[in-house]
């Protein structure tokens, strides 16, 4: 049962001298009056008749007065809360007569209800852990929010290497048209070491050519000075003859190779492998660059799976307001964080937070509301009518917005009876 309040009795509590008020059961009570005057001291009242003593005023007793402080609230549920006496004892009737205790009121009072700036004046990281442990999934939140903090770091510094590869890679030389390998010197010498040895192959047949013609020479002079060997010299002579004829037929088609095109190459091998070794480099380069890129991408695929998860997991939730939802351990509503709500939606997120922390406390208090513009109060008014939710506030006004005038003490008397011999207050009549 949803629990709020029906009737209010104050005397000598704070600046009150005596005040009573009947709360409008759905939307906003604005009990107005100058700076002074005691509105505060009825919120503060309120607070210490059903809070308990923690929240009871440091200096509860109205300055002058020679009487204790009386209390005395009226709930929804029949309970009636008087605190009177010396020792303002705690007094709680239940609508069968019976009495109770603070346990009882502590049972559908919210203590944050009592005082809602205290919530909103929470930090942001406040506020959130707020809703996620009456949600129930602040655990698990917190560790799909370690992990998207982890893999958004590693992200971070794979895309800063990254960069660094590709621009890297960006500034290397390129050659075109070289070899896609590096060439090896040891081929081109081999292939010249092979003509150096056919050439000297052919050398050496050529010394033969001189050596035979020498020999010819000798023994055409020996043959002609030695005319009683001439048989024998004939034949030697018949024999080198032919053997003359062989070599020279043998040296005839020979043709010696050129090594000046692989010392060229030789000369130039290490140039164009300076350059294959540039492109290589550059390959690397370029090839390590998308690597870093890939492991980046896929480092936001698991991001976005995360996020997804943390979504699903707010979006399943139980929460209060619908477009309710917490990123980065801050509330957001509408998609815009605290300090980009209006004040009607930060009064609306807070109301109905407040509110699911214990369903059954259907009530408010709010101090200090002429920070609100009208058009606020009667956006708020509208959704806790809506809502069907009970808000008393104070406002530092004497117009027509406020239920209640409260003046040295007192419900202005002239405003009270105009209050109650007009409609209630419904926004957008002001």
């Amino acid at each position: 049962m949803t629990v709020k309040i029906n009737a209010l009795e104050l005397e000598n509590v704070k600046r009150i001298k005596a005040v009573k008020i009947d709360p409008t059961q759905n939307g906003l009570t604005i009990i107005g009056g100058d700076n002074n005057q005691g509105k505060t001291s009825v919120l503060d009242s309120i607070a210490w008749a059903l809070g308990g003593d923690r929240n009871k005023p440091s200096n509860a007793v109205r300055e002058g007065s020679t009487i204790p402080p009386l209390l005395k609230v009226t709930l929804s549920n029949g309970i009636i809360v008087e605190r009177k006496g010396k020792n303002s004892s705690l007094k709680v009737t239940d609508p069968s007569g019976k009495k109770a205790g603070q346990t009882l009121l502590d049972s559908f009072i919210e203590q944050l209800a009592l005082d809602l700036p205290k919530f909103m004046n929470k930090s942001n990281k406040e506020k959130a852990n707020v809703l996620l442990n009456i949600i129930g999934v602040g655990d698990q939140l917190a560790v799909y929010q370690k992990q998207e903090n982890e893999l958004y770091q590693e992200r971070l510094t794979l895309g800063r290497i990254a960069d660094q590869k590709a621009k890297f890679a960006k500034e290397q030389l390129f050659y075109e048209g070289v070899p896609a390998d590096i060439i090896s010197p040891q081929e081109l010498i081999n292939q010249q070491q092979a003509i150096l040895a056919k050439n000297g192959e052919n050398q050496r047949k050529r010394e033969k050519v001189t050596q035979y013609e020498y020999q010819v020479k000798t023994l055409t002079d020996e043959v002609a000075r030695l005319e009683q060997m001439l048989q024998h010299k004939n034949e030697e002579l018949n024999k080198a003859t032919y053997d003359l004829s062989m070599a020279k037929t043998d040296a005839l088609d020979l043709h010696d190779q050129s090594t000046d095109e692989l010392e060229k190459n030789l000369a130039e091998i290490e140039e164009v492998n300076r350059k294959v070794r540039a492109n290589l480099d550059k390959e690397k380069a370029e090839e390590e660059a998308k690597g870093y890129k890939s492991q980046y991408d896929n480092l936001t695929n698991q991001i976005e799976d995360v996020r997804k998860q943390k979504y699903d997991l707010l979006n399943n939730a139980d929460l209060p307001l619908p477009e309710l939802s917490i990123e980065d351990n801050e509330l957001t509503y509408k998609g815009k964080k605290w300090d980009s709500m209006s004040g009607s939606d930060q009064l609306r997120v807070s109301t109905a937070i407040v509110r699911k922390l214990n369903p059954d406390c259907g009530f408010v208090l709010l101090d200090k509301l002429e920070q609100m513009d009208l058009k606020t109060l009667t956006e708020f008014n509208a959704w806790l009518e809506q809502e069907g939710l009970q808000a008393i506030a104070t406002r530092v006004s004497t117009g027509d917005e406020c239920s209640v005038i409260i003046e040295d003490g007192y419900v202005k008397e002239d405003v009270q009876s105009a209050v109650e011999n007009k409609p209630q207050w419904k926004a957008g009549e002001f």
